[in-house]
């Protein structure tokens, strides 16, 4: 293999990696890394799983089963159990890398759990303990001169793994809070304990290559005055002169940002000239570079995402480039307080308030199986979902830069913890230890590195000391020491003053650790909950939907943690249970009249929350009736979760500013095969939930008020809304429309919810048991829809099982589809309309002509776009047959399927999904193609309507994608291309 002399740069070593148990190896790491190295993945090496841990590389070779699939997880063998050892292993990689004169070489680590002994050519470098810090050897003494270098690194498993209490519980026995690690690998009532203690090269592992001077963590910081029109870009970074000779050096800046067709246009070029003396490290700070009006960035539904591209290179006399560094970055001010009126802790981005309505997140991966590509999809489901804050939880990760760079790109403002949870560090059976880990320099150590790995991203919103509970003291006040805010953000409103007010002696920002950033001590303190640390979070089980609007649900203005069911669609419960865990639950009927929902074994494993709470809310699936199986359990369950999460989201929203600053549902999504609490399941397959969410957290969004029955219109965006109008229309079971109703020429100012009229129908005299009503909120100068919203509904005291029957109803429908192929990258354009013949109205809104808005301070709804409607057969298509190829050769690119039905009447519940088919097709594979992202899904359409649904997804090689159609009454199951 020829070597070439390195570059300037860093390079990844993610491949090529071998593992094995150190048990099992009667090598030495000099040995390993000199004479005796090992060749292949032959026993006892095998494959190994880096970044990642011990137990995702025993899965990945099949060593051990799927911990996730059934009840795999019991038949591996847990670390209290087996000793450390039996988890200790050595990983080893061969790399190549030559070095000109005067170049150095950092062997890097972002994470390792939890320790280590680093060999490279014989040598050998301890890393000291601590999941959350990066380690960085320089190793240039120790590379081979021909270029091949020999890595093996021996990996040890946390000090206090713990044991498994057989009443599980929240954290095991509590012991991993002794280390500073994650605190959810002992299990937790929404997870089962991982046996390895997520042991292993967990991060990214890397080589880089400098010249003499190298850069070290820059801080970017940006300050805003006169209105956000004048805005200042402050930049410290550390260097590090590593050669014999004082340096002298030329230290450049440069700002760009990215215009139309990949073209960068330079904002700022700086250049600044210093010597550093030989051996030592210095913090250099930067003149500010002043910006007129820059683009900002903004969250997600409030504008655009703008990110400048930082980059930073220091040249040396005598020798040319030495290291560069750059981050994308984004100019925006968060401020954040207790808010008067609500007694709830308020968010403003760019002086605006932003409604926060936003989700729990655990990580991406229970065996830390971290990706860019996945964490690209779990920040786009959150964007998708109408999100705008993710609280990454205490007891789990200091999450990774990926994760921030999506929530940069996606708009997703973060809350971001430290590993501190009260169950683990303070109270729960048995009482934990109170002073957080043995080690609290060794905490402070991994917060301060965390906080400089993450500083920089725009996303990052607030740092908290822990979940449900404040560090130890002392830690506690180093963390409000260290993160204690410059003067320039102390003051929210310092954006009225002139920047000559400020003292000119104030130290520059980005010489601060953070600065810009609040801390708050825990999260039920300080604006969160009741504001004290008393257990006022949750609750977390089934709600009646329209509990949610009332006054008497939830007495605080931020609640943090609030949680429900999360049953995913029946394709995943067979793709990760074996048949006996595809039984339904038994419907036990209890002496007061309330059903207790019974799972099975497995179920109960994967923490399965039922759709009943006995004493308090009846069971929400039989509603619809006894479920006959897992498909037709799973599919009602889908009803029930559209249901609870849209009323939960409407009725915090119906309160916005007047009783609540905000809300994070507990949880968004499941590390593992969980059954609770998910808007999609580790397959990555979204739940109805996800699209109930979807439809309540619009930033324009009508909604009906379920405890008054008042129609509602929600506008969280800066600008007023007026000329606007509401369409609401009653449609019952037969296909008629008994009411109907516009309301004409409203406006609705910025930042507030306005109730505009109240319904009459369920008032009105014999009105249907189970109807449906369909809301549009439109603007009347061209019928431009703002917002959809459905509901199925039945009268009080009454339930849906008159939805049984009408399941046979057979509704004509027509399927218009285009595709378009980039790669392996698909994406459809689908046009489903109910051809049912429509009762005489006015409406002349069915074609659903949505607008599209940026809904920034600069935004005028008056000027935004409508996304027409394109369901005539007749269309122009020829650009798109000349610059796309299409699943079949004799398309225009067109595909018409229609469904010929008899009767009239909404079609309910539609959801398309997308499945590949291969040659080699096994009888029971589940053939899903996943993730999939979709405009809409989980949808009805009343006669006449037309829906327009994007769907976008990639494609394996050796598949043949099958978009396929299913709905309530709908079973044709059509396939659509």
């Amino acid at each position: 293999m020829a070597t070439l002399t390195a570059a300037i740069g860093k390079t990844k070593l993610h491949s090529g990696w071998l593992a094995a148990r150190s048990t099992e190896v009667q090598l030495s790491g000099t040995q390993l890394t000199t004479t005796h190295p090992p060749t292949a993945a032959t026993a006892p090496w095998m494959e190994a799983a880096v970044p990642g841990t011990v137990l995702a590389t025993l899965v990945k070779n099949k060593v051990v089963p799927d911990p996730f699939y059934g009840l795999e997880n019991e038949a591996i063998v847990d670390i209290a159990d087996s000793g450390r050892e039996y988890y200790t292993f050595w990983f080893f990689i061969i790399f190549q890398c030559k070095l000109s004169g005067n170049q150095h070489l950092d062997l890097n680590f972002r994470g390792i759990n939890y320790s280590a002994e680093v060999y490279l050519n014989g040598h050998q470098r301890v890393l000291p303990k601590g999941m959350f810090r990066r380690h960085s050897l320089d190793v240039t003494d120790i590379l081979h001169p021909n270029g091949q270098n020999l890595l093996a690194v021996l990996v040890h498993p946390p000090d206090h793994p713990g044991t498994i209490p057989p009443e599980g519980g929240q954290g095991g026995d509590h012991e991993i809070g002794k280390d500073v690690a994650t605190q959810y690998v002992e299990g937790w009532d929404w997870i089962a304990p991982i046996r390895d203690r997520n042991t292993g090269i967990w991060d990214e592992v890397s080589i880089s290559v400098t010249g003499p001077v190298k850069i070290i963590d820059p801080h970017l910081v940006s300050s805003f005055f006169d209105h956000y029109k004048r805005v200042y870009l402050h930049a410290t970074t550390e260097l590090e002169n590593r050669s014999a000779w004082i340096a002298e050096c030329s230290l450049n800046i440069q700002v760009t940002t990215e215009l139309e067709g990949g073209v960068c246009l330079v904002e700022h070029l700086q250049t600044q000239h210093l010597s550093i003396p030989p051996g030592k490290r210095v913090q250099y700070t930067f003149p500010q570079l002043f910006f007129y009006k820059p683009n900002l960035w903004w969250p997600n539904g409030m504008g655009k995402q703008s990110l400048y591209n930082v980059h930073i290179s220091v040249d040396v006399k005598g020798y040319g480039e030495s290291d560069l560094w750059s981050h994308l970055f984004g100019f925006r001010k968060i401020e954040s307080y207790i808010d008067d009126a609500t007694g709830g802790r308020l968010f403003k981005v760019n002086g605006q308030p932003i409604f926060i309505r936003g989700g729990n997140w655990i990580l991406s991966d229970g065996l830390l199986r971290l990706s860019e590509k996945r964490y690209r999809t779990d920040i786009k489901f959150h964007a998708d979902m109408n999100f705008n804050m993710i609280r990454c939880w205490g007891g789990g990760l200091a999450e990774r830069p990926d994760f921030y760079h999506y929530c940069d790109i996606y708009g997703l403002l973060v809350w971001q913890e430290f590993w501190i949870t009260g169950d683990v560090d303070g109270r729960g059976i048995p009482v934990s230890n109170p002073n957080g880990p043995l080690d609290h320099a060794l905490f402070m150590l991994c917060a301060r590195d965390t906080v400089k790995l993450l500083r920089n991203h725009p996303s990052l919103a607030l740092w908290v000391g822990g979940n449900e509970q404040v560090p130890p003291k002392d830690i506690n006040e180093a963390l409000k020491y260290d993160l204690r805010l410059h003067p320039y953000f102390e003051n929210s409103a310092e954006t009225e003053k002139s920047r000559e007010d400020l003292s000119l002696a104030a130290m520059d920002p980005s010489q601060y650790l953070d600065g810009t950033r609040i801390y708050i001590q825990g999260s039920m303190w300080d604006g969160f909950a009741n504001g004290k640390g008393d257990f006022t979070d949750g609750p977390y089980e089934i709600q009646y939907p329209e509990d949610f609007f009332k006054d008497s649900f939830y007495k605080y203005g931020f609640n943090p943690e609030v949680g429900s069911v999360g049953m995913p669609v029946a394709a995943t419960i067979r793709a990760t249970m074996p048949p006996e865990g595809w039984q339904i639950p038994v419907f036990k009927k209890l002496s007061n009249g309330y059903i207790e929902e019974v799972p099975n074994p497995i179920w109960k494993y994967h923490k399965y929350i039922p759709y009943s709470k006995p004493d308090k809310v009846h069971d929400q699936i039989l509603l619809y009736g006894m479920p006959k199986d897992l498909d037709d359990f799973c599919l009602k369950a889908q009803l029930v979760n559209y249901i609870q999460y849209r009323a939960l989201l409407e009725g915090w929203t119906s309160r916005m500013w007047s009783k609540y600053t905000g809300v994070l549902i507990w949880k968004t999504q499941n590390p593992w095969t969980g059954l609770r609490g998910q808007f999609y399941d580790h397959l990555l397959d979204q739940t109805a939930g996800f699209y109930g969410c979807r439809s309540a957290a619009e930033p324009i969004h009508v909604q009906l008020n379920l405890a008054t029955y008042s129609i509602e219109v929600v506008n969280t965006t800066s600008q007023e809304l007026s000329d606007v109008a509401i369409e609401a229309s009653v449609w019952d079971l037969e296909g008629a429309c008994p009411y109907y109703k516009v309301v004409e020429k409203l406006s609705v100012p910025a930042k507030k919810v306005v109730p505009i009229v109240e319904m009459k129908y369920p008032k009105s005299k014999s009105p249907k048991p189970v109807y449906f009503l369909l809301l549009k909120l439109y603007r009347m100068s061209d019928y431009g829809i703002l917002s959809r919203n459905f509901y199925w509904l039945h009268l009080p005291g009454g339930d849906y099982k008159l939805l049984e029957p009408y399941r046979q109803k057979r509704i004509p429908l027509k399927i218009t589809s285009k595709i378009f192929i980039k790669g392996s990258t698909y994406e459809v354009e689908m046009h489903v309309h109910n051809k049912s013949k429509k009762p005489d109205s006015k409406s002349l809104t069915y074609k659903n002509n949505f607008i599209t808005g940026n809904y920034d301070g600069d935004f005028d709804i008056a000027s935004a776009d409508p996304v027409h409607s394109r369901t005539e057969e007749k269309r122009e298509v020829g650009i798109f047959s000349r610059i796309c190829r299409h699943f079949t050769k004799d398309t225009d690119g067109v595909k018409v399927a229609e469904v010929n039905g008899v009767d009239s009447g909404v079609a309910l519940f539609l959801h398309f999904a997308v499945h590949g088919w291969r040659t080699d097709h096994k009888e029971g594979e589940d053939t899903r193609i996943l993730p999939v992202h979709y405009s809409d899904n989980y949808f009805s359409l009343a006669p006449g309507e037309v829906m327009p649904i994007k769907i976008s997804f990639e494609v394996p090689h050796g598949v043949t994608p099958k978009v396929t159609l299913h709905g309530w009454n709908y079973h044709v199951r059509q396939t659509t291309l």
